[in-house]
């Protein structure tokens, strides 16, 4: 499978990294590939919009690309089992709307938080703390 390099979906003043809230037209982009991997990146929920007019919630875990064929969004949708592929070619626009899981819980940050609870005579664990 080829890797392709993080480039912007636009122009050098486009976004460069996937964040809550941004709204990708894959009509406007130069590389349709490059909003799709944006969309993958991202760690919550997103819509995608379909030309057709259909409205797509879930999350999207992987894009799939060979060489002729429109790159392909391949999404977990909730309370299903089944996964669901959506060619680029029928996408309109993806909006990264859910909530970023991950925000805030860098190594970092976690490290940090770790240290003070030591410092302060609590039990540190490796646990990560509840998402809601």
């Amino acid at each position: 499978m080829p890797q392709h390099d993080k480039k912007s979906p636009n122009s050098d003043s486009a976004p460069k990294e996937a964040m809550q809230g941004l709204s990708l037209e894959l009509a406007m982009v130069d590389d349709p590939m490059c909003a799709l991997e944006l969309a993958r990146d991202y760690r919550g929920d997103t819509t995608v919009h379909l030309k057709d007019g259909t409205t797509i919630s879930g999350f999207v875990f992987d894009v799939r690309a060979e060489q002729g064929v429109h790159p392909e969004l391949r999404m977990d949708l909730p309370g299903e089992d089944e996964r669901l592929s959506i060619t680029s070619d029928r996408i309109e626009r993806i909006d990264l709307d859910g909530r970023d899981m991950a925000a805030g819980k860098t190594w970092e940050n976690w490290v940090r938080r770790y240290a003070e609870k030591r410092l302060a005579g609590e039990v540190a664990s490796i646990e990560s703390a509840p998402l809601d």
